[in-house]
């Protein structure tokens, strides 16, 4: 094991959780769709920037393509659309980590369409999981005011991100090309992003005041870095160890939002001790 890797992965993880605090700070004077098209546009530039400097493109007529262009039907847009309303409307202390639960979904994924057989480990992280999600989901004194039923929004992005991961995965047997995937899938969310901004006379939605812009732009830069980043870990470590230290996202979520939201978010001990809870089980999970 390289521990480029895991110091690579664990530096992914802290690039996701300060994508999501710029993004909870350019809120207070724009909207998720600016902040979803100053992400789009900012990765898809860099993805086909990278890959026309540094490839043919033959990787167009690939089969795998059909996999990528599904997958990017599904995500980053709508999964990044769910992720920042939930942000909006819960904050990003409850939303990061509860984002974080997309390994649970992916073992839900493996066990009932690929017959995964795991063992009590998972169980064990589960419960963790499920434990945790309540201590972050619980009403507490002094928050702001938000309804049980807005954790559905980040908790749904984790479910989409399991189901695009698993096609995703399928595309990269034909084409073993992490970039290509990241760019074709982003290129997909951007122009159906276009779509229904157009659509539904939304166009006005991404105009950004400069603070805002600011904001968007320094947390698109970050997502995209954290990316990379995630590829160069998975191509150069093992999965059993590189998967528990990308999803330590919430727990760098948390600690960022005490730093820098102290006046916009509400952390205390339980939401603290649901995201080391809920850490706790991914790991489990993952190193069965």
């Amino acid at each position: 094991m390289s521990l480029l890797a895991e110091i690579t992965a664990i530096f992914s993880a802290m690039g996701w959780a300060s994508d999501s605090v710029l993004v909870r700070l350019g809120l207070r004077r724009s909207n998720i769709f600016a902040a979803m098209l100053m992400s789009f546009a900012v990765s898809t530039a860099c993805m086909w920037s990278y890959l026309i400097a540094t490839t043919s493109l033959e990787f167009l007529s690939s089969p795998a393509m059909i996999y990528f262009v599904i997958s990017g039907c599904v995500q980053p847009l709508l999964a990044r659309a769910l992720f920042y309303e939930g942000i909006t409307r819960i904050g990003v202390a409850r939303a990061g980590p509860l984002r974080g639960t997309e390994p649970l979904f992916a073992t839900i994924i493996g066990v009932s369409f690929l017959h995964e057989e795991p063992g009590a480990l998972v169980y064990m992280g589960t419960i963790l999981i499920m434990t945790s999600l309540w201590l972050i989901s619980g009403q507490h004194d002094g928050a702001a005011k938000w309804r049980l039923v807005d954790t559905a929004f980040p908790v749904s992005a984790a479910l989409v991100s399991a189901i695009s991961q698993s096609l995703r995965k399928q595309g990269l047997k034909i084409l073993p090309d992490p970039f290509v995937a990241v760019a074709i899938v982003t290129t997909v969310s951007l122009i159906l992003f276009f779509i229904f901004v157009l659509t539904t006379g939304r166009a006005k939605s991404l105009r950004m005041e400069g603070q805002g812009f600011s904001f968007f732009l320094a947390a698109a830069l970050l997502a995209t870095a954290a990316q990379v980043l995630n590829f160069v870990a998975l191509g150069r470590g093992e999965l059993s160890v590189i998967i528990p230290l990308l999803n330590t996202t919430p727990l760098f979520t948390v600690l960022l939002s005490v730093l820098f939201l102290r006046k916009v978010e509400t952390v205390n001990r339980r939401i603290v001790f649901g995201a080391l809870l809920m850490f706790a089980g991914i790991v489990t999970i993952t190193s069965r």
